[in-house]
């Protein structure tokens, strides 16, 4: 058994800290933990009096609170000084923890140290994919065509997707009850073996009255496309109510019909389902489109084929203008000043259902190519995918899973910018979630410790230099902010933006687009 006093950026001052440990031990034996607080106080090895986290093994038991702010930037979410204390130490056996000598691990260097000789490895280690092996899948073509089925929408045909490419690992099906009342209550699935992975968002297939009728008493069941094929066996599932408020209320924080996943959530059944899934084929989808659909084991594939050496990642749902590509490209200039030689960006486009004013999927790719060939971006170190996710519109809430779902496609850096995964309260009259929430849920967020956050700083039109310029609040007059419903005003009437704001031939796809809606 050991104590693991862990630095770490990211836990700030007012969150609670959590002490595990076997029920043979019990809290007498570690009450000294409470004087934690003067280890940290008088030893120079854990850098900045950092906040910690203390842990004995496996059951959580009670909570302490840090004491102390840590310092910003301090270590990668990798590199943390760590306190080991064998059952047989003095502090077992009550004395303070101030006497005992706190020791670094080998792999952890001063903060320059760490940048210039940091590992390039996947933020996740283990995917569960839920794709049936090849050699086996005409047999199982044959059972489902015996089994009950349930005919899906397309929303479920996508979180199909996502679960049979491992982007929800270590999630092996759709959510049962337990795991769908965790990630509702707190963003996050408990692991056999005590730790915690973030799960922000429920994946959970709904029902009606009448499936759930068909279902009673059976073992497994077929799932089938909105065009009748069958693309999926559930098995070993469990039926539970599906109480849309509440579901709603903790995802969205809102019961507001009128929001566009709340929408659809109160339009579906009024049971959830939960289960063991086996998808019978990769899922495809025959529109042009499918070459930048790379899953995560194939994204892995190709950082190796591009000898990358880290990977950072940028997600939206818009075109990509001047602004994007300078912020991109500096945190690439970031990570090459801490020492890496070949840092590979993904662009990567969210793939799934989004709201009706967004722009479409294969109009949003057009565009992220004309950027690419026009060279705003280095087509050598970016890489263009899709995210088969649908948008839920979530904020903070589902920027988390965003996230998580990078991580297990091996990126070990997430750009996040103003106000991701946001949208305009249903009642129009403001933004449903504060800009900047994302970004502070992110750096404290359960399970996401691996994923280092790079900073975002605000791009304007610069109009002194004629291009975009990080925002520079000394010189306020000569910037002009376009936002994303300005453009889209400018690219639907045929107006041309201010010069070097989107590179041109990437801005005429855009009004080539809106020009065929007329």
């Amino acid at each position: 058994m050991l104590i693991h006093l862990t630095g770490t950026k990211h836990w700030p001052s007012h969150r609670p800290q959590t002490l595990r440990h076997p029920t043979s031990v019990s809290a007498a034996r570690i009450s000294c933990i409470s004087s934690y607080k003067s280890l940290l106080a008088s030893s120079p090895a854990l850098p900045h009096r950092s906040a910690v986290v203390v842990s004995i093994n496996t059951h959580s038991i009670m909570t302490v609170p840090a004491f102390t702010a840590p310092a910003p930037g301090l270590l990668s979410a990798t590199a943390r000084p760590t306190l080991s204390l064998s059952p047989s130490s003095s502090a077992f056996r009550g004395a303070p923890l101030a006497r005992v000598s706190p020791r670094l691990p080998a792999h952890v260097a001063p903060r320059a140290q760490v940048r210039a000789t940091a590992v390039s490895q996947v933020a996740v280690d283990d995917l569960v994919e839920l794709l049936v092996p090849e050699s086996q899948r005409p047999a199982k073509h044959t059972e489902a065509e015996g089994l009950p089925s349930v005919a899906v929408s397309d929303i479920d045909m996508q979180w199909i997707h996502v679960l049979s490419e491992g982007w929800a690992s270590p999630l092996r099906g759709f959510m049962r009850e337990q795991e769908y009342l965790q990630c509702l209550h707190f963003n996050s699935l408990r692991q056999p073996d005590g730790s915690v992975a973030n799960m922000s968002v429920p994946i959970a297939l709904a029902i009606n009255d009448e499936q759930k009728k068909e279902l009673d008493g059976k073992n497994a069941f077929a799932l089938k496309s909105p065009e009748g094929k069958v693309v999926a066996i559930l098995r070993n599932f469990e039926i539970y109510e599906h109480n849309k408020e509440e579901r709603c209320a903790r995802t969205f924080g809102l019961t507001d019909e009128r929001h566009p996943y709340a929408e659809i959530i109160y339009n579906s059944g009024d049971y959830l389902v939960g289960g063991d899934l086996e998808v019978l084929e990769p899922i495809k989808y025959g529109d042009g489109l499918d070459e930048f659909r790379l899953s995560p084991r194939q994204l892995r594939e190709e950082y190796k084929n591009r000898n990358a050496d880290a990977v950072f990642v940028f997600q939206l749902r818009n075109p990509i203008h001047n602004g994007h590509a300078l912020l991109m490209t500096s945190c690439r200039e970031e990570l090459i000043s801490r020492g890496f030689k070949n840092p590979i960006l993904l662009v990567h486009q969210i793939g799934g259902k989004v709201k009706g004013d967004d722009i479409p999927l294969e109009v949003r790719i057009a565009q992220n190519k004309r950027v690419l060939a026009e060279g705003v971006l280095d087509p050598k170190s970016t890489l263009l995918g899709i995210f088969p996710s649908p948008m839920l519109y979530a904020g903070p809430t589902e920027v988390q899973w965003h996230a998580k779902a990078r991580m297990n496609a091996g990126c070990q850096y997430y750009i996040v910018g103003r106000d991701p995964a946001g949208m305009k309260h249903p009642n129009g009259e403001r933004d449903m979630f504060d800009p900047w929430h994302g970004k502070s849920v992110l750096s404290m967020a359960p399970g996401l410790e691996k994923l280092e956050i790079l900073p975002f700083r605000v791009a304007a039109y610069d109009k002194t230099t004629s291009k975009m310029s990080f925002f520079d609040p000394s010189r306020l007059d000569d910037f002009e902010f376009i936002s994303g419903t300005k453009m889209r005003k400018f690219a639907a009437a045929g107006d041309t933006p201010p010069d070097g704001f989107m590179a041109p031939t990437a801005w005429k796809v855009l009004v080539d687009y809106y020009a065929s809606k007329k």
